[in-house]
């Protein structure tokens, strides 16, 4: 089993990177965008926590930057119909710490975000997995970053907007990067205007 990679970011092109390791070997790793979008740049040091799955036709090597990234990776497989591909479009949709949140909190809307996930299949999911990501939603919930109930409240008023999830989380999360906001309604104005 192959549990984590350390070397030099060599090359990345949409999900996938590759790294090569003090050794010369070069992997080639799956990741989500959510992680995608906060790697270094080319030619830095980087160190991806992984999974290696492999089925009749492919074996592939899915990497995050986390560890309760991979662990929620690993524990949304478990679900019933869902593999690593339906598993890293939920973790490309929505950020670990919120896919854990809504999986806890039972939100099927937010699951229906991801592509491939109708209601039925977002109920089932929900339904197998909302007691087994308990630890980690808990973690979300106290994290101070979009999790907050201001941060969410302004994600769900951005998507009713016209923003997909992905684009409401990511212009929530720019604006708290950049210091405190004073109330939602402050925080939904900043990022209207983030664009």
């Amino acid at each position: 089993m192959i549990s984590r990679i350390k070397g030099v970011l060599l090359h990345r092109e949409g999900s996938r990177v590759e790294v090569e390791t003090r050794g010369g070997l070069v992997y080639e790793v799956e990741v989500p965008l959510t992680v995608a979008e906060r790697l270094p740049s080319q030619g830095s040091d980087l160190e991806l926590r992984t999974v290696y799955v492999v089925r009749e036709d492919s074996a592939s090597l899915f990497g995050f930057l986390a560890p309760e990234e991979r662990t929620l990776f690993l524990r949304v497989m478990e679900a019933s119909g869902v593999g690593a591909r339906l598993a890293l479009a939920m973790l490309s949709t929505l950020p670990a710490r919120r896919l854990a949140r809504a999986l806890a909190d039972k939100e099927v809307t937010v699951l229906t975000q991801v592509p491939g996930v109708g209601k039925k299949k977002a109920e089932r999911i929900v339904l197998e997995l909302s007691d087994k990501v308990d630890d980690l939603a808990a973690t979300a919930a106290v994290d101070g970053r979009p999790g907050t109930d201001g941060a969410e409240e302004a994600v769900r008023a951005l998507v009713a907007l016209g923003y997909s999830h992905q684009e409401a989380d990511r212009a929530v999360r720019e604006v708290l990067a950049k210091g405190a906001v004073d109330g939602t309604d402050e925080l939904i104005r900043r990022a209207l205007a983030h664009d």
